[in-house]
């Protein structure tokens, strides 16, 4: 059928439809109870930043709230301390990661029979012996650094344990996937520097979002694993940057690090990362014709969904992402990095927020995955790279 002649409402109920049919046993919830569920990223700081809601209790928008991350079993979000690239070079940077950083601890302030702060593999550990969600932060995008290192030790301090490089644009740091240009083509001396600032203060360094001559002037200056917080497999979206591919996940390995499967279906699938260069290309041109005051460009999302409706992934083709990870370098090198509150509408059927995490955990058991494979995956290989960031670190002190 032309994907075209499906009207939004059908689309929508072949999705509902598609989310009521994955059922997951109660092995797959047990497993997801009964063990730490990692997330290298979701965007709840930035989204309660934009329009506040109190996610200690349940709210009717967003993908993460505490009902539904204790349904599903999640129990380590790493939150992101999200900066625009539009705030690069300028204070507003470092004061947005401040505020964003304070947010953070206002939800576990508000809610210390829920939520806590994790510093360390053990404040993780601890926490979930005691029930409570942790929240361990990551910053994506180093711009707030303000190429300062007095900065990193100050962020380190406030919680801070992974530092995306970059973002959509190069910064002060290194160059972006996404940006064309490539300043620096690959790191910028002072990202050079801060490379072993990092390993030595024991900050986890994230390579998610950066050019491919970045990540590997990276691999070749770090003396610790590093991670890719919230990346997918280059193999099934070509051309996409973001993307990690087969030889970067080899250097990954060899690095003893781990790449953490976005969840978009723009991360997921070619069908939707062409939809998504589509629609920009449309509405580009409309502005161009129309002005960027025009009534057609207000509507032109409703208007272009509705005639081209959008290709959700699903969570079948989330899984084959981590099977190409697993058939290329092993079971050690993978876990999750949703993105949940970051991709907007684009999650794949299955997976639509926090609390569908057993269907993941199904997913992986129908596809033959041993529950000692699967806890790997859950939490163990991304706490195998914190801990030995942790323990590099704590030589150089030594």
């Amino acid at each position: 059928m032309n994907k075209k002649l499906i009207s939004t409402l059908t689309l929508l109920a072949l999705s509902h439809t598609a989310v009521a049919n994955y059922s997951a046993s109660d092995k797959a919830h047990k497993i997801a109870q009964d063990n730490i569920i990692v997330d290298g990223h979701i965007d709840v700081p930035y989204r309660v930043n934009r329009a506040w809601v109190d996610v200690t209790e349940a709210t009717k928008g967003g993908d993460f709230d505490y009902p539904r991350a204790k349904q599903g079993g999640l129990n380590a979000p790493f939150m992101s301390i999200y900066v625009p690239a539009s705030l690069d070079n300028s204070p507003q940077s470092t004061q947005l990661a401040h505020q964003l950083i304070d947010s953070v601890e206002a939800i576990a302030a508000r809610a210390p029979d829920k939520f806590a702060i994790a510093k360390t593999v053990s404040d993780v550990e601890e926490h979930f012996k005691a029930g409570l969600i942790s929240l361990p932060m990551g910053m994506e995008n180093g711009s707030p650094l303000q190429g300062e290192l007095s900065n990193l030790a100050h962020f380190y301090q406030r919680g801070i344990r992974y530092i995306t490089l970059a973002h959509s644009q190069s910064n002060h740091i290194s160059d972006s996937s996404y940006d064309l240009r490539r300043k620096w083509k690959g790191l910028s001396p002072f990202g050079k520097t801060l490379i072993k600032e990092m390993n030595d203060i024991g900050m986890i360094i994230d390579i998610s979002h950066v050019s491919d001559a970045a990540f590997y002037q990276v691999m070749e200056l770090t003396e610790a694993p590093v991670i890719a917080s919230h990346s997918s497999m280059r193999k099934f979206t070509p051309g996409f940057e973001r993307n990690m591919d087969d030889d970067m996940i080899r250097a990954l390995a060899k690095n003893n690090g781990v790449i953490m499967i976005n969840f978009g279906s723009g991360f997921v699938t070619r069908e939707a990362r062409v939809w998504r260069d589509q629609y920009s290309a449309a509405r580009k041109a409309l502005i161009e014709k129309e002005g960027e005051d025009s009534p057609k460009v207000a509507t032109f999302d409703e208007d272009y969904k509705k005639t081209n409706p959008y290709p959700f992934s699903t969570l079948e083709e989330v899984l084959d992402h981590i099977d190409h990870v697993v058939d290329v370098v092993g079971i050690d090198y993978v876990g999750i990095g949703s993105d949940y509150d970051g991709v907007g509408d684009s999650l794949p059927t299955g997976l639509k927020d926090v609390s569908t995490f057993p269907n993941l955990i199904q997913g992986l058991l129908d596809r033959k995955y041993s529950e000692a494979d699967i806890k790997k995956i859950l939490n163990e290989n991304v706490l195998r790279v914190w801990r030995d960031v942790e323990r590099y670190a704590k030589a150089q002190k030594s």
